[in-house]
């Protein structure tokens, strides 16, 4: 149903678009308000509450960035549907953030947003960045905006270190090592109570999808692809058709069939997976390694004995670990209601803006003497985190940000620091998708249905419900039903970028 109504919307974007996308709305919003203030329209995702009108930080952001700011917050539930119906009615604020989905990137293609790569050189923060954000988010070799930067490798083991040790366990890397691990932390009693009531892992409904995906990690860990692999002949393949991706998918069978996965994980919501991990009956998971922290405080308020720690998701055939898009968003500047290059240039300089040490600690760290206290010039602690996720991270997880960047080092918990310096040093073992910013018509008009298919196909594999046969039945009917398409498209735009 979700992908019937992603294709519904796509294809509401498409015959706006040919039907004159940048007629537009004729707002004046932006123009320079009284005393050179500048008027800014935004669009972005609400993070927990939305913060009250006239709060301090977006006091603190228009005062230093001469702005005054109208913010639109858009559930995160209902995000992507609202956004794709602005881009289709043509009513859209100044700045607005996009995913980088078939519907977007349509849009860019067709001269929706204002192209910036050529600017980007003139603004000494958002030049100082790694070239690798901006080049994952390019369409047809076009910068369209600028990302909300985030970590472009993450995945690790977070775990249950007093188990392990209980238990003389090592964090796993082989599939043979996994499925031995996890059957000692489901079998063996490690919280001592005497009851069978832990799991060494635990799955929920989505646990297949997008750039999250835990088959996909663990795959990448294995030897397959991040998502798609380049043969040597320059054809693609999709990661489920290779042999280390498959062994993910054996490996869940076996857990399965032994009782040793959640056997209701094919509808086991992530929020409930969530309190499962908190209440201290489940050993391990593979999630973003920043969480190992917050994962250790949870538990500690149900089991005050519970030790987390956390290890590079690594697998037998040296440091692979799948890399992300790098960023969780873009902010794009729609042509329809941002009327000249100069009015852009006045929207880039915002943004650079809120990368100088000002804002960069504003949105990191928070109001010093209310979110966090000065140690040295060079280093703060945090004095009430609660109130930074209430009042400041709605902002810092809207626009760009780069810890470590124009920004005071944050005195951490050992885990905290650990997981800082784990993500940097993931990043240089990141497997690239290689298909990230290919074009492929029939993946823009089908892609969902057919992502659904698959993820659909591997959960009945994994819980027995097809056998092997059954299996390579649904992949040549993904094959048939456009999956054989996207492939030649695929490879036909590799090559074109590649001349």
């Amino acid at each position: 149903m979700r992908a019937v109504k992603k294709k519904a919307v796509a294809a509401l974007s498409t015959l706006a678009l040919v039907g004159g996308l940048l007629a537009g709305c004729g707002s004046d919003e932006g123009q320079a308000a009284e005393g050179g203030v500048q008027n800014i329209s935004i669009a972005i995702a609400q993070v927990g509450d939305v913060p009250g009108k006239g709060n301090e930080v977006q006091k603190k952001i228009e005062e230093y960035t001469n702005t005054k700011l109208d913010i639109q917050w858009i559930p995160a539930s209902a995000y992507n549907d609202k956004i794709n119906v602005m881009i289709a009615s043509s009513d859209m604020p100044k700045i607005v953030k996009v995913q980088y989905n078939p519907t977007v990137t349509s849009a860019m293609r067709n001269d929706v947003f204002w192209e910036v790569g050529p600017l980007l050189n003139d603004y000494k923060n958002l030049s100082a960045q790694n070239g690798r954000f901006f080049d994952n988010i390019k369409v047809d070799g076009k910068i369209y905006g600028v990302p909300v930067f985030s970590d472009i490798a993450r995945a690790t083991v977070i775990y249950r270190k007093d188990w392990f040790d209980k238990l003389n366990l090592k964090v796993p890397t082989t599939p043979d090592e996994w499925y031995n691990t996890i059957k000692t932390l489901a079998t063996s009693d490690p919280d001592g109570d005497g009851k069978d009531n832990t799991f060494g892992l635990m799955l929920f409904k989505k646990y297949n999808e997008d750039q999250y995906s835990f088959t996909t990690r663990l795959g990448v860990s294995f030897g397959a692809p991040n998502k798609w692999k380049v043969e040597s002949d320059g054809s693609f393949t999709p990661e489920f058709m290779t042999p280390e991706y498959k062994q993910v998918m054996d490996l869940l069978k076996r857990l399965y069939e032994e009782k040793l996965l959640n056997q209701d994980f094919a509808v086991f919501d992530s929020t409930e997976a969530e309190k499962k991990y908190d209440s201290g009956v489940v050993g391990m998971r593979v999630g973003v390694a920043q969480n190992g922290k917050s994962q250790q405080e949870r538990l500690s308020k149900n089991n005050p004995d519970g030790v987390v720690d956390i290890a590079g998701l690594l697998g037998p055939n040296g440091d692979r670990v799948a890399g992300q898009t790098g960023n969780s968003g873009i902010l794009a500047f729609p042509k329809a209601t941002v009327k000249s290059e100069e009015e852009l240039k006045s929207l880039l300089a915002f943004i650079d803006k809120l990368m100088d040490p000002e804002m960069a600690t504003l949105l990191m760290r928070g109001v010093e003497g209310k979110h966090y206290t000065k140690l040295s010039d060079n280093e703060v602690e945090m004095s009430d985190f609660d109130a930074f996720q209430r009042e400041v991270k709605p902002y810092r997880d809207n626009f760009p940000y780069v810890e470590g960047y124009n920004v005071p080092k944050l005195k951490d918990t050992e885990l905290g620091e650990k997981g800082t310096a784990l993500v940097k040093e993931l990043a240089e073992h990141a497997v690239p998708n290689p298909a990230l910013t290919l074009y492929s018509p029939t993946y823009g008009d089908r892609g969902a249905d057919l992502d659904q298919m698959i993820a659909d196909a591997q959960t009945k594999y994994i819980m027995g419900k097809i056998d092997q046969s059954g299996w390579e039945k649904e992949v040549e009917n993904w094959a048939k039903s456009g999956g054989d398409k996207i492939r030649e498209e695929y490879a036909e735009d590799y090559k074109k970028q590649a001349q």
